[in-house]
């Protein structure tokens, strides 16, 4: 009897130091809950503006300790907040993905620490739309002297002339637009880089030649601005 007494003894201590011993997951009476918030950037939006919104049915995916894979999965409700509940005491990291203009997707994260009995609260995790994020826009200023058959016929912004973008060292342009009846021009959804901005000019005898300019775009979500504006001739 005495030894069935010590067999009983030594096999709860061995389920309870099993059970003390167990790792992040489902199984305790711990819970996380959080807000994922989406940035917009819209396209032509010239200010680079954006617009922050509750991320609806959105998925969060949320990571057991140094789990290599996310373990369990759910969908944030019309307000953007999500939830996991039965957990055990542990680290845990959430996340959420943003979309980059690429289509390719990148997982914002956030960790705590959940603890039994208790709802942990996740700072914010804030997703990006794409179309604009991480980008940048160039802009610049396009005057032009009009002539006829030699002939001044006066000057202004020259409203509806095409201007080009490449990037520096390549021959073919990656985007075209026109000016504005102020006289500017945008080019959206650049990452950071060297670039050649030119448009064409033409001199008294009607020859069109290209006129440059390059500018270095350092830092993505920036409105950059040529130093000179583009002074050319147009025969019409």
């Amino acid at each position: 009897m005495k030894y069935l007494k010590f067999f009983i003894v030594v096999m709860v201590s061995v389920f309870a130091l099993t059970a003390c011993n167990k790792g992040e997951g489902e199984g305790g009476t711990g819970a996380v809950q959080g807000l994922v918030k989406l940035v917009q950037h819209p396209d032509d939006d010239l200010n680079l503006n954006t617009d922050t919104v509750p991320a609806a049915k959105t998925d969060v995916f949320i990571v057991y300790g140094d789990d290599s894979f996310y373990g369990d999965d759910v969908e944030t409700g019309p307000d953007g907040l999500y939830r996991f509940e039965y957990l055990r005491p542990g680290n845990y990291t959430l996340f959420a993905y943003s979309t980059l203009p690429t289509g390719e997707k990148i997982p914002v994260k956030q960790s705590v620490n959940v603890q039994n009995g208790q709802i942990t609260d996740v700072p914010t995790i804030y997703i990006h739309d794409g179309k604009a994020y991480g980008t940048s826009i160039v802009k610049g200023l396009v005057y032009a002297e009009y002539y006829h058959n030699g002939s001044y016929r006066g000057e202004g912004w020259a409203c509806d002339h095409r201007v080009y973008i490449r990037k520096a060292g390549e021959n073919m342009p990656i985007d075209d637009t026109r000016v504005g009846p102020d006289g500017y021009f945008y080019f959206q959804k650049l990452l950071p880089g060297e670039y050649e901005v030119y448009t064409s000019t033409e001199n008294f005898m009607e020859v069109p030649e290209f006129v440059f300019q390059t500018i270095m775009v350092e830092d993505a979500g920036a409105v950059y601005e040529l130093e000179e504006q583009f002074e050319i001739i147009i025969n019409v």
